[in-house]
């Protein structure tokens, strides 16, 4: 378990979090959101160890994050960032293979290695781009990619301790239809006994998915729990400004947020199956 107690992140006069206490448990997945600047990129690279805090421990697998060499934290966790930039033209089964990095042993990667590299661009559906240059592909197809090779670096688990797979806003550059992938993905993962901690905006997609929800409010915590207990009409107007209602999801075993303007309750035509 990745467990954040009491910490608080400032950047000069600017407080980014403020005594925010949770944890990414393996077999769970964790989701994030909150309105933008609410300090949900600001908790993932807290958790990840790319932003130190100023008060409060983070720690994994019940050893202080410090505790972890950087090699050693890349054993355990992947991070796939918002953006990547890659200054050099790579085929996309090499960018796939930097996530093998931190397992390679010697000046090349190893049989293994590359039959892994291949077997996370099968599971986002994109073995057939495996030659390809990176720099030709779409946005969203880039985004897939640096999603296998995330899922390359923590393909199995350590030795000793568990594997995390942290996102931040997966789902932005991709389509409805990838969307769903990259979070079944996310899923399929956590089933596995992996940690998965998702930084999302669409509530929808955090209430289908999410086994925990997170709900950030100017850098503190205003709720977390079940998506059931969280996403509640009166917390997402306090936290998101908007108005919803949230009714059951007709196919799924979760809530479905529906926003609307105005200041009175739509009338909610009854649902008759076909």
């Amino acid at each position: 378990m990745i467990d954040v107690r009491d910490v608080t992140v400032r950047i000069g006069e600017a407080v980014l979090l403020e005594d925010v206490t949770t944890s990414v448990r393996p077999g769970r997945v964790t989701v994030v959101v909150g309105p933008n600047g609410a300090g949900k990129t600001t908790l993932l690279r807290t958790v990840s160890g790319t932003q130190a805090p100023s008060g409060g421990s983070v720690r994994m697998d019940d050893r202080a994050l410090t505790a972890f060499t950087a090699h050693q934290q890349a054993l355990r966790r992947a991070v796939l960032p918002q953006k990547v930039s890659l200054p050099f033209s790579f085929s996309v089964v090499d960018v796939v293979l930097m996530g093998r990095t931190p397992h390679v042993r010697g000046a090349t990667e190893s049989q293994t290695d590359v039959e892994i590299a291949y077997a996370a661009l099968d599971r986002v559906a994109m073995t057939d781009f495996a030659d390809r240059d990176y720099a030709t592909l779409s946005g969203g197809e880039q985004q897939r990619v640096h999603l296998a090779r995330a899922l390359a670096q923590v393909w199995d688990p350590p030795d000793n301790g568990h594997r995390y797979l942290l996102l931040d806003e997966p789902t932005a550059s991709l389509d409805l239809a990838h969307q769903h992938g990259v979070l079944s993905i996310a899923t399929a993962l956590a089933v596995e006994g992996a940690g998965v901690l998702a930084v999302l905006h669409d509530l929808n997609l955090a209430a289908q998915y999410a086994d925990h929800v997170v709900v950030l409010r100017k850098g503190a915590i205003a709720a977390q729990g079940r998506p059931d207990d969280v996403l509640t009409p009166s917390l997402i107007r306090d936290v998101f400004d908007v108005s919803v209602l949230v009714q059951p999801h007709p196919c799924h075993d979760c809530p479905l947020v529906v926003p609307y303007s105005g200041t009175d309750i739509p009338e909610v035509p009854e649902h008759r199956a076909a």
